[in-house]
């Protein structure tokens, strides 16, 4: 796919939630860095086959929009410096975070901890279901030998 076509997508797909501006300011990024990396002697297709399907990053720049509750945070593209540059460099690699932000991902949360919780109740009951036909006989005739022991004396 090339750097037009890619873009294309990107803003038909921002288009149908995103206002003009952020739709224009992604678009933008994306333009940027492609350039970027096509100045590094990379190929269009390569680049973009990198990013990979617009509508992907559509959805999650529109889920990360609709997610913070608030207004949009602007960001810009900057290129990498090298080190010899004023000290500043980016990262290369990509950070997810994930957070307990909606009432789905609480949900699984509980539902994970009451899951962990059933799973060692039930390994313990195992254990013991499988101790106590040894140990309840053990424990009757040491309960007997006392009391005959402290009648003797």
């Amino acid at each position: 796919m090339t750097k037009k076509e890619f873009l294309i997508r990107l803003k038909r797909a921002l288009g149908n939630d995103l206002s003009g501006a952020v739709v224009q300011e992604n678009v933008e990024y994306y333009s940027s860095y492609i350039d970027d990396e096509i100045g590094k002697g990379r190929s269009e297709e390569e680049v973009t086959a990198e990013l990979g399907d617009p509508w992907a990053i559509a959805k999650t720049i529109v889920d990360s929009v609709e997610n913070r509750g608030q207004a949009y945070e602007e960001y810009s593209y900057e290129p990498k410096r090298s080190s010899g540059g004023n000290g500043k460099e980016q990262a290369a690699g990509k950070v997810h975070v994930f957070g307990f932000d909606t009432w789905w991902k609480k949900l699984f949360l509980i539902l994970g901890i009451i899951g962990v919780i059933v799973i060692v109740v039930a390994v313990i009951g195992g254990i013991f279901s499988l101790v106590a036909p040894i140990i309840m006989p053990l424990l009757l005739i040491w309960l007997i030998l006392r009391i005959i022991g402290g009648r003797r004396r």
